[in-house]
């Protein structure tokens, strides 16, 4: 049982998980939900970040500018 949970919780990040593993904070996490470059789910009053999305949007940032 406790590997079902597991796989399911992979598939989802809060709001606080999605900051950890994208080393941003809240702030800069809001900021993308409302220009649209980043979206998120509700369920109840929780936000979540599903995993593939996360995953997309961090593709899509451009690479480092060496200066």
């Amino acid at each position: 049982m406790q590997q079902e949970s597991a796989q399911f919780a992979s598939a989802t990040l809060s709001v606080n998980d999605f900051c950890l593993w994208a080393g941003i904070g809240r702030t800069a996490l809001y900021a993308e939900l409302k220009s649209g470059r980043l979206a998120a789910k509700k369920l109840g009053r929780r936000t979540i970040i599903v995993r593939s999305e996360a995953e997309r949007w961090l593709a899509s940032l451009p690479p480092q500018r060496r200066n």
